[in-house]
C-alpha cells in the first residue's frame, strides 16, 4: 500500500491596511490584497448610504454593528434562495429523469411488441 502524503503550501501572508468606517486597520493576510479593498469599500458604502446624520450620530463600532447585521441579513436571504434554487433544481431533474423513463419504458414496449413473431 502506498502512502500518500498531503502537505498544505503555507501562503504567504502580506501586511495590508484597510479604511473602514474611517479607521485604519492593519492586518496580515494571505488573501489578494484587492478583494479585501473592494471588501472594505463595500462594507463603507453601506456605512454611506445610512447617511451623514448616521455617521455622525454613531461610533465606528456603532456602525459597523449595523452593517454587521445588514450583511448577516443579506446572508440569510442568499441562503434562503439558494436553498429554495437547489430544490427547484432537484425537482426539475428528478422529474425529467422520470419523463425519460417513462418515455424509453413506452420505446421498449412499442418496440417489442412489433419484434414478437406471431403464429
Amino acid at each position: 500500500m502506498t502512502r500518500r502524503h498531503h502537505y498544505r503550501v503555507a501562503a504567504v501572508r502580506r501586511p495590508v491596511t484597510l479604511q473602514i468606517a474611517g479607521a485604519k486597520y492593519r492586518m496580515t493576510a494571505d488573501t489578494d490584497e484587492a478583494h479585501l479593498q473592494r471588501l472594505a469599500s463595500s462594507i463603507n458604502d453601506r456605512i454611506d448610504a445610512l447617511g451623514p446624520t448616521a455617521a455622525r450620530a454613531g461610533s465606528p463600532a456603532q456602525l459597523l454593528a449595523v452593517v454587521a447585521l445588514s450583511l448577516a441579513d443579506d446572508l440569510e436571504v442568499c441562503e434562503k434562495k439558494l436553498v429554495k434554487l437547489e430544490e427547484t433544481t432537484r425537482s426539475v431533474i428528478e422529474d425529467t429523469i422520470a419523463r425519460i423513463d417513462r418515455r424509453l419504458s413506452a420505446e421498449h414496449t412499442e418496440h417489442t411488441e412489433h419484434t414478437e413473431p406471431h403464429d
